[in-house]
C-alpha cells in the first residue's frame, strides 16, 4: 500500500506534516509506504531533523504549491506541479492507493471530483465528522461542508454513504441513520427535509430511523446523522468553538476531550473513485499521524469499492 502525503498544505509549514508522517511510519505495518509530496529540500531536511531514515520514504518533488488563499478550481489547472495536483495525478495513474492532505479543502474536493470522478450513480461526494456519544461510542455527521445546497435525492445518498462508512470502517453493525430536522415528527422540517424523509422512509438500503433533533446528536439515537453541508458545517464549527471556549475557561472532562478533532485526524471524501483524506490545516503532528493511520484503515476496508457495489444496485 502506498499513501501519498501532502507536505505543503499545513498552516504550520512542512515541518509538522513531516513529523506526522514519521510518527505514522512507526505505527504502520510493513508493506505500507508513505510517499511525501512537496519541496524536496524541505522534506529531506525535515526527515533528518526527525532522525528518520530517508530510504523509508518516497519523495515526490513539487513546486508552485497551492495555498489556502488560492481559488480551488483554478489552482489545480494553474499549478500542475503543486503537491495537491501531483497527488491526484499519481492517484489517477494508480501509483498511489490513497492521498491525504491538510491543505486547501476546496482544491482537494475539486481534485476528487474532477480528477478521480464520482463513482457511477453518486450525485454529490461528501465529507463527514465524528460525533462523540455520551455512552463512550461515537457516530458520524454527513455532510459537513462539501455541499451547501442539496436536493432530497442527495440527502438520501448521504444516508447510504454514511451508513457504508460507519459499517465498513468503524464496524458499526446496521448503522442507525437519522435525518437532522427541527422535530422528530415526520411532518416537521423544511421543504428539503420533508422531501428527503419521504424518500428515506421505508428504504431497505440503510437503517433509517426517522428525524433526529440537535439535542440527539450525542445520544445513541442515531449512528449517522444526515444533513446538507451548510447545516453540518455550522454545527461542526459551533461544536469546535464551544470545545475551545470551555477548555480556555478551565473545563476538564473526558467527554469534552472527545470533541477535539485532533483525536481523529481527517475524513475521507465519500463517493469518489479512490481514497482521498482531508484534514484540518491547523493539525498538529499527532493529528496528521492519526489521519494517516485512518487512511490505511479506509484503504483496507475497500470502502470505495463497497460504495461502488452499493450504488450498482437498483434504487
Amino acid at each position: 500500500m502506498r499513501i501519498g502525503v501532502d507536505i505543503m498544505g499545513s498552516d504550520h509549514g512542512p515541518a509538522v506534516p513531516i513529523k506526522g508522517a514519521v510518527l505514522a511510519s512507526k505505527e504502520l505495518p510493513e508493506g505500507v509506504r508513505l510517499v511525501l509530496l512537496g519541496d524536496e529540500v524541505a522534506i529531506r531536511a525535515g526527515l533528518q531533523a526527525e532522525g528518520a531514515v530517508e530510504a523509508d520514504f518516497d519523495i515526490i518533488p513539487s513546486r508552485d504549491d497551492i495555498t489556502m488563499g488560492d481559488h480551488a478550481t483554478k489552482a489545480l489547472a494553474a499549478k500542475p506541479e503543486s503537491s495537491i495536483a501531483m497527488g491526484f495525478k499519481l492517484m489517477k495513474q494508480g501509483a498511489l492507493d490513497a492521498f491525504a492532505s491538510t491543505g486547501n479543502t476546496g482544491a482537494m474536493l475539486v481534485g476528487s471530483v474532477m480528477v478521480l470522478k464520482p463513482l457511477p450513480g453518486v450525485q454529490r461526494p461528501c465529507i463527514t465528522s465524528i460525533m462523540p456519544k455520551a455512552d463512550g461510542r461515537f457516530g458520524l455527521m454527513v455532510d459537513v461542508g462539501a455541499n451547501a445546497d442539496c436536493k432530497p435525492e442527495v440527502l438520501f445518498q448521504f444516508g447510504l454513504l454514511g451508513s457504508l462508512f460507519a459499517q465498513h470502517v468503524y464496524s458499526i453493525e446496521s448503522p442507525k441513520v437519522g435525518l437532522l430536522s427541527i422535530g422528530e415528527e415526520e411532518k416537521k422540517g423544511n421543504a428539503l427535509t420533508l422531501a428527503a424523509h419521504a424518500l428515506m422512509k421505508g428504504t431497505d438500503r440503510f437503517n433509517f430511523i426517522g428525524n433526529v433533533e440537535g439535542r440527539d446528536l450525542f445520544l445513541d439515537k442515531a449512528d449517522v446523522v444526515v444533513c446538507d453541508g451548510f447545516t453540518g458545517n455550522v454545527v461542526l464549527k459551533a461544536l469546535e468553538a464551544f470545545h475551545d471556549l470551555v477548555k480556555k475557561r478551565g473545563g476538564d472532562d473526558p467527554f469534552l476531550d472527545r470533541f477535539d478533532y485532533q483525536n481523529y485526524g481527517g475524513t475521507p471524501v465519500l463517493g469518489v473513485d479512490g481514497t482521498v483524506m482531508i484534514g484540518h490545516g491547523i493539525s498538529n503532528a499527532g493529528t496528521i499521524k492519526n489521519m494517516l493511520l485512518l487512511t490505511r484503515q479506509v484503504v483496507e476496508s475497500k470502502l470505495h469499492e463497497r460504495i461502488h457495489e452499493a450504488f450498482e444496485q437498483p434504487a
